[in-house]
């Protein structure tokens, strides 16, 4: 069982911080729309938010045992090491200092404004605040159910270690949310992109090889080779944009 866990392990890890990511960034309008226009709507408008994307993961996810595994690994793969690359990209422009960090805080302040701009909250469902919290739950949890099934894709097995890990992510970020009441602007967001695109990038060269019918060197060792890979790749792009960056000021 070894080589199992190697994958299983990775597939968890992955699901899990890219999860906690989207979490944290859902729940700071979470908090903002509960805090400037009531919980009840807030919290009402998350819910249903969670509740489109389980529906969406329960007709997605049966769909995937009737498509040919090595055309979907291919497209899956490729998928991935785009949506990895673009995760990876922003982490080593906000790493180099050419992009700022993402700031939870001014997030929060921004969008205490922008609803108190707004006028006060209505008596019973507060429409505004069940939509703003609706779209910004299902927005990052799109991201979040692609993941899961893009990483999830390459072997059935692998389908629910990724869905634990995006557990894992929501019930810690809810406790969170509940325990402190206040966004989560001490969570390494930038460190945290920077290893999920790591991630996301091996594991989407992995399918795609897979798919196009390689046999990687081995096996499933290939993708901690490949996640070395990208990751010396991106530390040399960030001292690289740094290096930039100082001949440019």
């Amino acid at each position: 069982m070894p080589t199992a866990w190697l994958h299983v392990a990775p597939t968890l890890l992955a699901s899990f911080l890219a999860s906690l990511v989207e979490c944290v960034e859902a729940l700071t309008v979470v908090l903002a729309v509960g805090v400037t226009r009531g919980w009840r709507s807030s919290l009402a408008g998350c819910a249903a938010g969670l509740l489109v994307l389980l529906l969406l993961v329960a007709l997605l996810g049966p769909a995937l045992a009737r498509i040919p595994l090595h055309g979907f690994q291919l497209v899956v793969g490729a998928l991935l090491l785009l949506f990895g690359m673009r995760w990876l990209r922003k982490a080593v422009l906000r790493a180099a200092g050419v992009l700022a960090l993402h700031d939870e805080d001014a997030i929060y302040q921004r969008e205490m404004q922008e609803l108190d701009s707004q006028g006060g909250a209505r008596p019973g469902l507060d429409k505004l605040a069940f939509a703003v919290t609706f779209k910004s739950t299902v927005l990052e949890g799109v991201e979040v159910v692609f993941i899961v099934l893009a990483i999830g894709a390459g072997r059935p097995e692998l389908l629910w270690p990724a869905s634990l890990g995006a557990l894992a992510a929501l019930l810690a970020v809810a406790a969170l949310g509940l325990v402190l009441h206040r966004p989560l602007a001490r969570v390494p967001e930038n460190t945290l992109k920077f290893a999920v695109g790591v991630l996301l990038c091996a594991f989407g060269t992995f399918w795609a090889g897979e798919g196009m019918g390689y046999a990687w060197p081995g096996e499933d060792r290939a993708i901690a080779v490949l996640a070395c890979a990208f990751l010396a790749v991106a530390l040399m792009g960030v001292a690289g944009c740094r290096r930039m960056a100082r001949r440019a000021a």
